[in-house]
Protein backbone atom coordinates (compact mmCIF):
# COMPACT_ATOMS: atom_id res chain seq x y z
CA UNK A 1 0.00 0.00 0.00
CA UNK A 2 2.85 2.37 0.74
CA UNK A 3 4.27 1.78 -2.73
CA UNK A 4 0.86 2.59 -4.24
CA UNK A 5 0.69 5.80 -2.17
CA UNK A 6 4.10 6.87 -3.45
CA UNK A 7 3.15 5.88 -7.01
CA UNK A 8 0.07 8.11 -6.93
CA UNK A 9 2.07 10.97 -5.46
CA UNK A 10 4.64 10.60 -8.25
CA UNK A 11 1.94 10.51 -10.96
CA UNK A 12 0.38 13.70 -9.58
CA UNK A 13 3.79 15.37 -9.56
CA UNK A 14 4.45 14.26 -13.13
CA UNK A 15 1.08 15.63 -14.29
CA UNK A 16 1.67 18.90 -12.43
CA UNK A 17 5.14 19.41 -13.94
CA UNK A 18 4.21 18.30 -17.44
CA UNK A 19 0.93 20.21 -17.44
CA UNK A 20 -1.24 17.45 -18.89
CA UNK A 21 -4.93 18.29 -18.93
CA UNK A 22 -6.17 14.86 -19.99
CA UNK A 23 -5.94 13.43 -16.48
CA UNK A 24 -6.79 15.27 -13.29
CA UNK A 25 -3.99 15.69 -10.77
CA UNK A 26 -6.56 15.74 -7.96
CA UNK A 27 -7.58 12.18 -8.90
CA UNK A 28 -4.15 10.85 -8.01
CA UNK A 29 -3.84 13.05 -4.93
CA UNK A 30 -7.26 11.88 -3.76
CA UNK A 31 -6.20 8.26 -4.15
CA UNK A 32 -3.06 8.97 -2.16
CA UNK A 33 -5.05 10.52 0.67
CA UNK A 34 -7.57 7.67 0.62
CA UNK A 35 -4.91 4.97 0.87
CA UNK A 36 -3.03 6.94 3.55
CA UNK A 37 -6.21 7.00 5.63
CA UNK A 38 -6.67 3.26 5.05
CA UNK A 39 -3.11 2.55 6.23
CA UNK A 40 -3.64 4.65 9.37
CA UNK A 41 -6.95 2.92 10.10
CA UNK A 42 -5.35 -0.53 9.67
CA UNK A 43 -2.58 0.46 12.08
CA UNK A 44 -5.08 1.76 14.64
CA UNK A 45 -7.21 -1.38 14.41
CA UNK A 46 -4.12 -3.60 14.74
CA UNK A 47 -3.04 -1.57 17.76
CA UNK A 48 -6.50 -1.80 19.32
CA UNK A 49 -6.74 -5.56 18.80
CA UNK A 50 -3.25 -6.12 20.20
CA UNK A 51 -1.61 -7.37 17.00
CA UNK A 52 1.08 -4.72 17.34
CA UNK A 53 2.46 -3.20 20.53
CA UNK A 54 3.45 0.46 20.90
CA UNK A 55 6.92 1.32 22.07
CA UNK A 56 6.63 1.86 25.84
CA UNK A 57 9.60 4.26 25.95
CA UNK A 58 9.91 6.30 22.76
CA UNK A 59 13.30 7.75 23.72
Amino acid sequence: MLVFILFNLGRALFIMVKGEHQQSMSRFLGRRVLFSVVVIMVLLVALGLGYIQPNPRPY
